[in-house]
């Protein structure tokens, strides 16, 4: 009997590495980008969910930035027994949700395919790019990947449905903007 899948969800700044073979490591991107890599001999993988590129910031924002999120992935599987050589890539988001703001997003995609081209890492495959949110499956020790785009419409509406409303103001409650 198949073990059911666990769900893994990889939020904005973090990562995830495992060679549990019922894991799925999951996420939802907009202009971030997450990194999927994968050893297939030494059947680890993991993920990652960075917000910019680059590496200025403080370091308890570091994750947030793709220089920090790369280097702890590729260590984190290093150190489950992956080999960089063996190493492939999948990359998945930077799209340009917002119009009236910066292309963050194609930024954080160069960033990725210049990170892992100096570091000699194959990427096998990528969806980078477009004007949609996506959302990512991708099991760790296999190196498969999917990827469901979301209409823009469904994103913020899922975002408004997972807000709880805000209690009334109390007589005395002072309110901060």
């Amino acid at each position: 009997m198949q073990r059911p899948e666990r769900m893994l969800h990889v939020v904005q700044g973090e990562y995830a590495i495992t060679a549990e073979p019922d894991a799925v490591l999951t996420t939802i991107l907009g202009s971030c980008v997450a990194t999927c890599l994968y050893d297939p001999i030494a059947r680890v993988g993991g993920m990652n969910h960075f917000l910019l590129p680059g590496d200025t910031g403080a370091a308890s924002e570091g994750m947030k930035y793709g220089v920090n999120a790369m280097e702890l992935l590729i260590n984190g599987l290093l150190q489950r027994g992956a080999m960089r050589g063996r190493l492939e890539a999948k990359l998945f988001g930077g799209a340009a949700v917002m119009s009236n703001l910066s292309d963050i997003g194609s930024q954080n995609a160069a960033f990725a395919r210049r990170f892992l081209q100096t570091e000699g890492i194959q990427v096998v495959g990528a969806s980078l790019g477009g004007d949609r949110a996506r959302r990512v499956r991708y099991w760790p020790t296999t190196g498969r990947a999917t990827q469901l785009w979301i209409d823009r419409n469904d994103v913020f509406t899922a975002e408004r449905r997972a807000r709880p409303a805000a209690p009334p103001p109390q007589a005395g409650d002072v309110e901060l903007f």
